[in-house]
Order: C-alpha cells, then sequence, then structure tokens
C-alpha cells in the first residue's frame, strides 16, 4: 500500500502541448518524457457500493501489464488530494476479487458480495509523463508530471481526458502547489479534484457527481485560527468542484452557488481583525475582488434576463481560458496551507487567532449588528444597499458556523438576514423601499437579534 498525493489540472490539448516545452519542465526534467497508452476499466456493483464509499477499482492495462488497483477513500482539499492505493500484478485482464481482503477492503463495504462486481466504465488515454526535480531549499523534493490526453467511455457517452497530474514522489506537499502555482502563471490550469473514475460514474448517472464537500464540524472551544482555515479550505473547494460542474452543464444556479463561495470567502477574510493582517491577505483580497467585479453584474443580470443566462456558459469558458481563475485557486491554496494570514502579526493578534470560537464570534456579530443601525435604514431605506459587505459578513459567519453559538432562534435570524440581503440587492422602486422598511424592523425584533446585539 502507497500513499497518493497528487494534484489534477485540467488543460486544453494546447495548453498540454505547450506544458512539454515549458522552461520550468525542461529545466528541471531529469527523466525526459516517457509516453505510454493506458486502458482502464473500472468496476463496481449494479448499485454503485464503491462509488457510494468513495472507493475506486479498476484494471489497467500498460503495456504488457495488467494491474489491478483499489484506491480507497481519502481527502480532498481544493485539488489536493491523498489516497491509500493498493496494486497488483495479474496475469490475464480478470478482476481477482480474492486480492480485495480485510487488508485494503473497506469496513464500510463488509457486507458486499463481490461477485456482484461488473465493468462500469472505462477510460482511455496516453500519458506523457517525466520526472521533475523541484528544490525547497535543502529539502530535495520529487513530483511526476503526467501529461494525460484521451477519453472516458461510459455506454453511449464519453467525455476528453485532458489533464496535467502532479504527483508527490519525494518531500512536501506544499511543492505541488508551488509547482503548479507557478505554471498557472503561464498557462490556463484549472485546479480540479474529480478523477476519472469519478468522470466516468458522472457520465454513467449524470446526478452522481457530488457538488457538495462536506462542511466543516466547528465547536465553540476551537480556536478562530483553527476554524477560519476549515472554513476556508471548504469554500474554496467548493467553489472549485461547483466550477467544474457548470463548465460540464452550463446549469445557472451552479453558477450562482459558484459565487456565493467566493463571495462567503471574501467576507470571512474581511471579519478577521488584527487576527489577519491586510497585508498577509492583500493579493488573496485583489484577486477575489477582481473575480466579484466582473461576475456579480452578470449574476445580477441573470436573474431577470434569459438571454444574460444562456451567454454565461460562453463568458465562463472564456474565463476558464485565461490564467486568472487557475492563479486564484492555486494561490489561495498556497496561502492556507502556508497559514500565511498569521505571518508578522502582533500580539493582538495573536491572541485573537486564539481565541475559542464561542468567544470570538458573538463579539464579532454584535459589532457588526451594531454598525449594522437598522434603525436607520427604517428612515434612509435607500441607503441600505451601502451595508452590503457587512452583511456579508454577518451571513456568512450565520450560514458556517452559527451552530456554536447559544443564541435563541438564530436559525430565524439567519433566514430573515438573508430575505434582508435580497432586498438590498434589488432595484430601487417604492415597493422596495416598504419592504426594506419592514424587513429591518422584523430583523431588529427578533429575540436572537437583541440578544446578540445588546
Amino acid at each position: 500500500m502507497v500513499k497518493e498525493t497528487e494534484i489534477k489540472l485540467r488543460a486544453s490539448r494546447d495548453t498540454l502541448s505547450a506544458l512539454r516545452e515549458h522552461p520550468l519542465l525542461k529545466k528541471r526534467n531529469k527523466s525526459g518524457w516517457e509516453q505510454r497508452e493506458l486502458f482502464n476499466q473500472y468496476f463496481d456493483t449494479p448499485n454503485r457500493d464503491l462509488a457510494q464509499a468513495k472507493v475506486a477499482l479498476r484494471i489497467r492495462r500498460d503495456g504488457e501489464h495488467f494491474i489491478q488497483t483499489l484506491k480507497t477513500r481519502g481527502q480532498s482539499v481544493a485539488g489536493l488530494s491523498e489516497r491509500n492505493e493498493y496494486d497488483w500484478y495479474l496475469d490475464k485482464a480478470k478482476l481477482d476479487p480474492k486480492k480485495l481482503d480485510d487488508n485494503c477492503w473497506p469496513a464500510a463495504l463488509a457486507g458486499l458480495d463481490k461477485k456482484q462486481l461488473k465493468p462500469i466504465f472505462s477510460t482511455d488515454f496516453v500519458r506523457q509523463r517525466a520526472e521533475i526535480a523541484w528544490g525547497r531549499g535543502k529539502a530535495r523534493v520529487v513530483i511526476e508530471a503526467a501529461l494525460d490526453l484521451g477519453k472516458v467511455i461510459a455506454g453511449e457517452g464519453e467525455e476528453e481526458i485532458c489533464e496535467l497530474e502532479l504527483e508527490l514522489r519525494q518531500g512536501e506537499p506544499a511543492a505541488l502547489l508551488e509547482l503548479a502555482s507557478e505554471l498557472a502563471a503561464d498557462l490556463p490550469l484549472m485546479p480540479c479534484d474529480i478523477s476519472k473514475a469519478e468522470r466516468g460514474y458522472r457520465l454513467f448517472d449524470a446526478g452522481s457527481y457530488a457538488l457538495s464537500l462536506p462542511a466543516p464540524e466547528l465547536n465553540a472551544a476551537q480556536s478562530l485560527d483553527d476554524s477560519f482555515a476549515a472554513l476556508a479550505w471548504h469554500l474554496l473547494g467548493s467553489s472549485q468542484r461547483l466550477a467544474e460542474q457548470y463548465r460540464f452543464n452550463g446549469h445557472w444556479r451552479l453558477l450562482g452557488d459558484w459565487l456565493q463561495q467566493l463571495i462567503d470567502l471574501r467576507a470571512l477574510l474581511g471579519s478577521l481583525g488584527q487576527a489577519a493582517p491586510r497585508a498577509s491577505s492583500s493579493e488573496l483580497r485583489q484577486a477575489l475582488d477582481a473575480l466579484l467585479q466582473d461576475w456579480r453584474p452578470r449574476l445580477q443580470a441573470g436573474q431577470a434576463d434569459e438571454a444574460a443566462r444562456q451567454s454565461a456558459p460562453a463568458q465562463f469558458a472564456a474565463e476558464l481560458q485565461g490564467t486568472r481563475w487557475g492563479q486564484f485557486s492555486l494561490n489561495a491554496s498556497r496561502w492556507l496551507l502556508a497559514r500565511s494570514w498569521t505571518a508578522a502579526r502582533n500580539n493582538r493578534g495573536n491572541r485573537q487567532g486564539a481565541a475559542p470560537l464561542g468567544n470570538w464570534l458573538p463579539t464579532l456579530l454584535a459589532e457588526e449588528g451594531a454598525a449594522l443601525q437598522l434603525k436607520r435604514y427604517q428612515q434612509q431605506p435607500e441607503d441600505l444597499s451601502e451595508q452590503l459587505p457587512r452583511l456579508e459578513r454577518l451571513l456568512a459567519w450565520l450560514r458556517l458556523a452559527r451552530g456554536v453559538l447559544e443564541v435563541a432562534e438564530v436559525d430565524r435570524l439567519y433566514g430573515e438576514l438573508c430575505k434582508l440581503e435580497a432586498l438590498a440587492l434589488q432595484p430601487l422602486d417604492a415597493e422596495q423601499l416598504a419592504a426594506r422598511q419592514a424587513q429591518a424592523l422584523t430583523v431588529q425584533t427578533l429575540k436572537a437579534w437583541k440578544q446578540l446585539v445588546r
């Protein structure tokens, strides 16, 4: 058994060709490019029990060799994935269930009748791979770069495989993100943690691709630093999965969900005070602001304009053909992995970062709630849109962490604030002004609001 640590980056055919000649890879290529044709048959039960357990089982034909591989449930964070992998060489391309014993077979599938395992889909691609030496000070790092071009086939459906896969052979995982980030500065590369197996399942059953990642389980004793890290990783990873699925099917709702992850991430960054000095997050905030500046108006236009919704997939494809999305995703991952917001902060910032979430969060909500000045917007509802950044900060924390609050009817507070935000985004007319006034009063009279904003 080996632990596989890798990052997958979606690319175009032109980008794959350019990667072979990229100066960064040419300079550090210690093995030259080796080309291999790989055919993989994936297996599961008719009920897709393996997929539900996050397990992939395949037989690969690599030249004259047949290799049975089992990949078990691992973790994937914003494109950087780790999984346990078991390999067995076979005499022929026939599944050997006897090798799937208790040493590798997940306990969740202990009762499964392995006779049910049948071919589900296949992948057929050409891989060009090379060993890249990537120095990090005195530490030796070896990364296998693989350029994969081919297709996934499931029944009558097929999808192109066109990606760069970077797998860590020796060294620290941060090296994968460093190399990927430098390549993405020159070429359009999209971090994408959907595996070839997931693509096959998606073709086999369009509803099988899980868009949502498990939300982090926060508790009141957890530090602000650890809570923020967990939430930020979650938002970034979710945004990448949503971007991939919107690219795949163009469903309008997914674009709104993708943008919401970025809005929440920007709101969290803007709420940390001295726990995250502005200088430490400046580049990340600028990149987020640029994305939001372009995509907020498009989403708002599409709420009432079918033509705007229809043009959005082409606009998103153009976004992915540039380097901005890939650079942002990879740089954000590097920033989070290094916990860069903790660097160069003062003693007060260190104390804030170490504060229990259950103590820090009510204080933040009380300060933001008081500054919202709801009484004022009952008199001047036309100015409510000025408070959108503050509303977004309140809502981001309530959406993601309200479970740690000991506040009555906090779910209702969250729902009513969502309504107030929606009204702040609507074009102004007499009806909207009256609705803003009424909703501001509703929020102000809630038990939870009175308990938080004293």
